[in-house]
């Protein structure tokens, strides 16, 4: 996977471009929509996975999973909306940085394929 990471460099515009249709899919609620956004061969990181009763490392693989943990998290959080505030992009990656319907504030770091498909992220969560 580490070659298919820095596979190609992405115009800023284009991670923007993705950072912004990222939040409106999640603010879609729209499951398919969320995870067209990601290649077959992705990873998702956060310490709500092991909350939710997944995987104990906190990462899972492949769509197939996040489908799983996504859809629950739906379900679990009716009212989920996500507000952006800022973006920050590099060659391969984008930050999405936003808060959640509860005011929380979040650190979405999503790295891309040469395709412009997401294939790790990490949710990134403030400490308490």
């Amino acid at each position: 996977m580490r070659g298919q990471l820095h596979a190609a460099a992405h115009p800023a515009a284009d991670l923007a471009a993705l950072g912004r249709d990222w939040i409106a899919a999640w603010n879609s609620r729209d499951l398919e929509r969320i995870l067209a956004l990601y290649a077959d061969a992705c990873e998702m990181t956060s310490d709500k996975v092991q909350m939710l009763g997944f995987d104990s490392s906190g990462t899972l693989s492949g769509k197939a999973s996040l489908r799983m943990y996504w859809g629950k998290a739906l379900q679990l959080v009716p009212g989920l909306h996500f507000d952006l505030i800022e973006l920050f992009v590099s060659p391969d990656s984008v930050v999405v940085f936003y808060a959640n319907e509860r005011g929380g504030r979040i650190c979405e770091y999503l790295r891309v394929d040469a395709g412009g498909k997401i294939v790790q992220g990490s949710a990134n969560h403030l400490v308490h």
